[in-house]
């Protein structure tokens, strides 16, 4: 005995007519789509600055940051052969630039190096 269900889609178009009434394919879509308005993107701060902490003291901390970064890049590229080993060099050399940035203000300033 063969059984066969009512519906079987043959083409991704049969498959989306199917989803298109499904209740829980709008909820997923509403879910992941649709911006919550009570968040607005300007609204949002992940991360803010100690409003203590002089210019220099956070430049010296951005320097310090970029140094780690770095280190996990030239791990990440160690561990790497080819465009993925380019790629992770290209962070480290990203990384050099602007860490260069942050350290110029910091020479101007005192002759201080991080």
């Amino acid at each position: 005995m063969n059984t066969t269900p009512d519906h079987l889609p043959g083409t991704p178009d049969d498959e989306i007519k199917l989803l298109q009434d499904s209740a829980a394919a709008q909820r997923a879509l509403d879910y992941y789509l649709k911006e919550d308005p009570g968040l607005a993107s300007d609204d949002v701060t992940w991360f803010e600055a100690n409003p203590a902490v002089s210019s220099e003291e956070a430049l010296i901390h951005a320097s310090d940051l970029l140094r780690s970064a770095a280190a996990i890049a030239y791990e990440l590229a160690d561990n790497k052969l080819g465009g993925t080993r380019d790629l992770a060099f290209s962070v480290v050399y990203l990384i050099d630039m602007a860490k260069a940035m942050l350290e110029r203000p910091l020479q101007l300033a005192g002759g201080k190096t991080p």
